[in-house]
């Protein structure tokens, strides 16, 4: 096993599953302050939009934590949502937001 551990690729492997760890819990901590967020800006959020919320991109959470300062109807924050560009259709070096 040490052998293995000593590996370039294994650590390679292990660098990129550490990275990916840091990023989930990067995005899982902005949609939990989102989320915060806008249940103290508007009524009781929907199940729905929750999870619409918690499967954003960190840029796109961001980029929420910011728009919600402005939302004073749910109605807003469905319309801002809807307004999101589709990532998975956006070329590599487009922006995002």
């Amino acid at each position: 096993m040490v052998i293995l551990e000593e590996s370039p690729w294994y650590r390679e492997i292990l660098q990129r599953g550490q990275q990916e760890g840091r990023q989930e819990g990067r995005q899982e901590e902005a949609a939990a302050l989102v989320l915060r967020q806008l249940s103290r800006r508007l009524t009781q959020l929907t199940p729905e939009l929750q999870q619409q919320i918690r499967g954003l991109s960190v840029e796109h959470l961001e980029a929420l934590g910011e728009a919600l300062l402005d939302f004073k109807t749910d109605i807003e924050l469905r319309t801002w949502l809807a307004n999101l560009p589709d990532v998975t259709s956006a070329s590599p070096d487009r922006d995002c937001l």
